[in-house]
């Protein structure tokens, strides 16, 4: 698209925020609510795009939005005016763990600063989180960004200095190289005039820049010589990109409820189906916010039209659903249809940048449409939900004339040709929840603008590390057509934590709490291998992602849950087994952060959680060579 005239080389992706309140309009864009598997989902996409050569960059990405942003515009309060109050242990623990695998493990090539401010300071002109954390402590080889106009909102609407050079000359002394927006532009030249910034500042902000650009090949002459020079618009759609696009949907795509089971649906039993509903014959919703243009589109009404005959009725005109006067039409077709298939759910006109929701369900009368089909239904109902955010389906849940329920986020341009894939069984579905499901209820005790995430007093706490009440789905749901059982082939009951004996650390210092710091262990001793047998005992081959959890030893006083700490992915034939090995690293996965946001080991026993199984393993420290 560069070579074609119609794109740049820089990429203002990922977004990895953690997505901690369900109601956020921008989770959407996100990898979910765990830290672990955004950090991980930050590197691999940040590898993926920039497929760097050395220092040579393909495109570079950016992670954004740094740090602690998850609020848009709720109940009054919105991103430009909102400070988020955060501990340090939240800070570390949670919010800056995706930020720090862009840079650490990604190699990202920028990093952006928020709108918001973190402890009354805005990101974008806080020395500590940009020349302190992101240069300083992870190295970031690049520049760093502010979104766009938050260098002027930090003027104009947080007031935060007295006059735009002041911030200007405040955010490039804190780190901050380029300005998305005229803010900088306009107003630097008169703050080094005034002697609030100098010339050195601008120059290495400039050089931050400029060096990207260079890795990018800007200044190597003609595209055409270079080793991506040959590629131009006519090689984005084709056959093998548009296969990618429908396994990426495929994959996405998590069976929720399967009473019965109900699915896969029979070609030769189901040969008419009603597909109903505001999202049935969608295009453009299916690829969400911040896409590009779709090649081609195939809608869910296009996807279930290749396998049955279909009687289409939307239902409701829009996912708002105001009226009813749709619902008779709807529910005739569910009558004479072999199965019904409701496709609900949301679109950018509810949750979206700078729109976060009020509540978790449907819109409108979506909920009373979704009953009422089932109850006229003359076989089987299947609801497919189409969102970025959680939704309160609890009410489906519990309908026995709802037999299936599945969540297909926002699938992209082949969305409704992977729908209809699933629900007759040329795909098994194998995707997991990167969020939790909660109930309505949950939200009307937890406003969007408390930022902690461990419970306190009446706080319950947020996302499945943290909340221990009731929930609709939890994090990691996911079924399959088939059933598989884990077990564990070789595990370590023991660790011994030996000291770096390039610290100088004394037993006080290291051992407090009965834990030892991070940066005091012999890091590289730590790891241990954990091998687990993944069998497929159905009569389906499927993939199955294994997620693996810890807890560790007095959990109520580091972390009342359990922490993911990896996940596999592993296709298995039926009837056969297949061995995964694990390679778990104390000092990354079985370590916790402590109030002070320092990372450390508890000693004694961790448990690890694989679906059903337990298993323990005890960390002891060796202090031979310590200072007493």
């Amino acid at each position: 698209m560069y070579n074609g005239g119609m794109a740049g080389l820089t990429y203002w992706s990922p977004n990895v925020n953690i997505f901690r309140d369900p109601r956020w309009g921008r989770g959407q864009e996100t990898p979910g609510e765990d830290p672990v598997l955004a950090g991980k989902y930050a590197a691999s996409y940040v590898r993926g795009l920039q497929s760097a050569n050395g220092n040579r960059l393909k495109v570079a990405a950016c992670c954004k939005h740094y740090t602690a942003y998850d609020l848009d515009n709720w109940n009054g309060v919105d991103r430009y005016h909102f400070n988020a109050k955060v501990s340090k242990q939240d800070l570390v623990d949670t919010y800056d763990v995706p930020f720090k695998a862009c840079v650490v493990e990604g190699k990202v090539a920028s990093v952006m600063c928020s709108y918001n401010q973190v402890n009354g300071k805005p990101t974008c002109a806080d020395p500590d989180l940009l020349k302190g954390i992101i240069r300083g402590q992870w190295r970031l080889n690049g520049y760093i960004v502010s979104d766009c106009d938050s260098v002027g909102v930090m003027y104009d609407t947080q007031h935060f200095t007295a006059t735009p050079e002041e911030s200007a000359a405040a955010t490039i002394k804190a780190g901050l190289d380029l300005d998305c927006g005229p803010f900088l532009a306009v107003h630097t030249d008169l703050a080094v005039r005034r002697g609030l910034l100098s010339k050195a500042d601008v120059d290495v902000a400039l050089a931050n820049t400029i060096t990207v650009q260079m890795r990018l090949g800007m200044f190597d002459g003609e595209p055409s010589a270079q080793p991506y020079g040959k590629l131009g618009p006519r090689d984005v759609c084709s056959s093998a990109h548009k296969q990618l696009a429908l396994e990426a949907a495929r994959q996405g795509i998590v069976l929720l409820k399967n009473s019965g089971p109900s699915l896969p649906l029979s070609t030769s039993h189901h040969r008419t189906l009603a597909v109903i509903g505001p999202n049935s014959d969608a295009t453009v919703t299916m690829i969400g916010n911040y896409a590009g243009v779709a090649c081609d589109y195939t809608s869910p009404l296009q996807g279930i039209s290749r396998y049955a005959r279909t009687i289409h009725q939307a239902g409701c005109s829009d996912v708002a659903c105001k009226t009813k006067n749709l619902f008779g039409a709807a529910e005739a077709a569910a009558r004479k249809a072999d199965a019904t298939v409701l496709v609900m759910g949301l679109d950018q006109s509810i949750e979206a940048e700078f729109r976060d929701r009020a509540g978790l369900l449907f819109p409108g009368h979506q909920q009373e449409l979704v009953s009422r089909v089932a109850r006229a239904s003359k076989g089987p109902t299947m609801l497919v939900l189409m969102s970025g955010g959680p939704i309160d389906v609890s009410f489906a849940k519990n309908d026995p004339r709802i037999s299936a329920i599945l969540w297909a986020g926002y699938p992209g341009q082949a969305g409704g040709a992977a729908i209809a894939d699933v629900l007759f069984g040329t795909t098994n579905p194998g995707g997991k929840l990167p969020m939790t499901w909660y109930p309505q209820d949950y939200v009307a005790k937890v406003p969007m603008t408390k930022m902690g995430m461990r419970p306190t007093g009446d706080y319950p706490g947020r996302t499945y590390r943290f909340f221990k009440g009731p929930v609709v789905f939890p994090f990691g749901h996911g079924m399959s057509y088939t059933t598989f059982k884990q077990s564990l082939a070789l595990a370590p009951t023991e660790l011994p934590v030996l000291l770096d004996t390039n610290h100088y650390a004394t037993k006080n210092s290291t051992l407090t709490s009965n834990s030892i710091r991070v940066k005091h262990a012999n890091c590289d001793s730590l790891s241990l291998l954990v091998h687990i047998d993944v069998e497929n005992t159905g009569n389906m081959d499927g993939t199955h992602t294994l997620l693996v959890f810890s807890t560790p030893p007095a959990a109520g006083k580091w972390s009342p849950n359990k922490q993911l700490i990896g996940f596999y992915r592993v296709h298995v034939v039926a009837g056969s087994k297949q061995p995964v090995k694990i390679n778990i690293h104390a000092c990354k996965h079985l370590s916790v952060v402590d109030e002070f946001g320092i990372r450390r080991i508890p000693m004694g026993a961790h448990t690890l959680h694989i679906g059903d199984l337990k298993h323990s393993i005890s960390l002891q420290a060796n202090l031979e060579g310590i200072k007493t």
